[in-house]
Formats: C-alpha cells, sequence, structure tokens
C-alpha cells in the first residue's frame, strides 16, 4: 500500500512581518509627535507662584536690569538707535512693548537672543543669548517677574497673544 501525501497548496500571500509593521507605526506616531511640536513656542505650564516672582526679581536684578533698568523702565531714548545701529534696551513695564509679545516669543529672545530674530532683523537688537547663563526656569521666572508689573489690561492682552502663537 502506499501511502498518498496530501500537499498544502502554497498561499499566495506573503508573510506578514509583525516586527515590521510595529517598527513603522512607531515612526510615524514619532514623526507626527514632532511635526506637532515643530513651530510651537515654548509655553510656561505652570502660574508664577510667590517663589518664582522673588526668583525672577533676583535674576532680574542680576543679570537684566543693567541694559533694562532696575526698575523695568528701560534706557533713556529707548525708542532710538544706538550708533551702531542696535536699538537701545526698551523697558519691560507697561510703557513699553514687551507685553506685545507672547510668551513663547520672550522666552526664545531670552534664551537666543539675536538668534531668535528673523536674519533681516538681528542686527536691530544687541540682545545677548542667556542660553549658557540662566535655566529655563530661572528665564520662565524673569519673565513672570516682568509681567507681574503689567496692569490686568496688558496682562489679559499678552495672555491672548500668547494664546493665538500656539
Amino acid at each position: 500500500m502506499s501511502k498518498s501525501h496530501k500537499s498544502h497548496p502554497k498561499s499566495s500571500a506573503p508573510a506578514v512581518n509583525w516586527p515590521l509593521i510595529g517598527g513603522i507605526i512607531g515612526l510615524l506616531v514619532l514623526v507626527f509627535i514632532v511635526v506637532l511640536a515643530v513651530g510651537r513656542r515654548p509655553v510656561s505650564t505652570n502660574p508664577a507662584s510667590t517663589a518664582d516672582l522673588e526668583l525672577g526679581r533676583q535674576v532680574y536684578a542680576q543679570q537684566c536690569a543693567l541694559c533694562h533698568g532696575a526698575n523695568l523702565e528701560g534706557e533713556e531714548n529707548w525708542r532710538e538707535y544706538n550708533p551702531d545701529g542696535t536699538f537701545r534696551s526698551p523697558p519691560h513695564d507697561d510703557t513699553g512693548h514687551t507685553w506685545h509679545h507672547g510668551d513663547g516669543y520672550l522666552f526664545e529672545r531670552t534664551k537666543y537672543g539675536t538668534a531668535a530674530l528673523p536674519p533681516e532683523s538681528r542686527t536691530l537688537s544687541g540682545m545677548p543669548a542667556y542660553e549658557a547663563i540662566l535655566t529655563d526656569e530661572e528665564i520662565w521666572a524673569v519673565l513672570a517677574y516682568i509681567k507681574s508689573s503689567w496692569s490686568a489690561e496688558n496682562q489679559q492682552i499678552q495672555a491672548g497673544i500668547t494664546a493665538n502663537e500656539q
């Protein structure tokens, strides 16, 4: 007697490579997250506490007051150019234009200095970068301190600008 061998027909569908598919899905998720993050400006995630404001006041006095004034008043005649063509240091109180900018912009200008500006505007500012001098926490604290000096109306306007820059 002979045994009959039953042969299984070969499937025309290729075998599924699940590890490869999982890797591709993971990569796509990562790319999606990066795409969402690109172009978004940093935002302080914590409202200012009393400790933040005190830290901000101290850091401002040590790092910012020389140019922007001990009382946030800016340089005299701050709307005029310096001899080198840069603008003078503006005030950070209600009389200046700091409150016209969102938190992300202010953070980036403080951290990266003129590098945060468009190339055509970099020669107009003498703002140094504080990336190697201040921590992100200290920068946010300084910004909280500055913002605490503004009128309630200007704080509300600036909060709207911040919300729109996201």
